[in-house]
């Protein structure tokens, strides 16, 4: 059995992210088969008992994550093009007014916040941003079983076995995608959900079987939906929710 750096073995785990592992294990927050560790670069077997201290734990019970409906022309991480990120939108007064936690808005929930998976610039809906790395793997880890689910609007002619093909038989960039469910909503409304989320995925599919956007709404992702939060507001996740 081969040792793994102690920061990748907790990232693995689910027991935060590499960045937060690196930061505890700095601090003497995490304890390795009961014994504190503080070097950076410590390796460990992955049998062995990995946990954290109170200090630790404390922290992570003050992360929050949120959830956002995006609007068209924000980009969900970094700016660029000129375009604003979405984070710029996580602000008191664009807090819903019938958010139910009883948390309230903080400058120091922005430290650290990031987006859990990407939303295209010209699609909306539903996105999270987070502090907390576990959430951030159990969306966007290699590993995630969790679905997302897209309303898609949409002109043209759908070629013949073009519904089967989105479902399962297309390929971006040489690759396989995984397979999907798709099901028409009505006349111009397609209901996609996927397990990936490669680059525009949606809209390149769509082109390959004779169709073209003109919409894209994320409205769920695992067991979190949109439901009726106003474009351009937030509102936390829930204790009693989770994807």
């Amino acid at each position: 059995m081969e040792k793994i750096r102690l920061s990748k073995l907790m990232s693995e785990q689910g027991i935060c992210s590499r960045r937060e592992a690196d930061r505890y294990i700095e601090k003497g927050w995490v304890m390795l088969d009961g014994e504190p560790v503080n070097e950076l670069g410590t390796k460990a077997y992955p049998n062995q008992k990995i946990t954290l201290n109170n200090s630790a734990q404390a922290q992570q019970q003050t992360q929050v994550t949120i959830l956002m409906n995006k609007p068209i022309s924000y980009v969900s991480g970094q700016a660029e093009d000129g375009h604003q990120p979405a984070v710029v939108l996580f602000k008191s007064d664009t807090h819903w007014a019938k958010d139910t936690s009883s948390l309230r808005f903080s400058p120091q929930h922005l430290r650290g916040l990031a987006p859990a998976g990407r939303l295209d610039i010209d699609s909306q809906g539903l996105l999270v941003l987070t502090q907390d790395g576990r959430v951030a793997k159990q969306l966007i880890g290699e590993d995630s079983l969790i679905d997302k689910e897209y309303l898609v609007r949409v002109t043209g002619k759908l070629i013949g076995n073009g519904l089967n093909m989105l479902n399962h038989g297309l390929s971006l960039e040489g690759q396989k995608l995984k397979p999907a469910k798709v099901t028409w909503q009505n006349d111009d409304q397609l209901r996609f959900v996927l397990r990936e989320g490669k680059k525009r995925q949606i809209r390149r599919m769509c082109e390959l079987v004779g169709l073209k956007v003109t919409g894209l709404k994320r409205v769920r992702i695992g067991k979190v939906r949109l439901g009726d939060l106003p474009l351009g507001q937030w509102r936390y996740l829930r204790a009693d929710e989770g994807f």
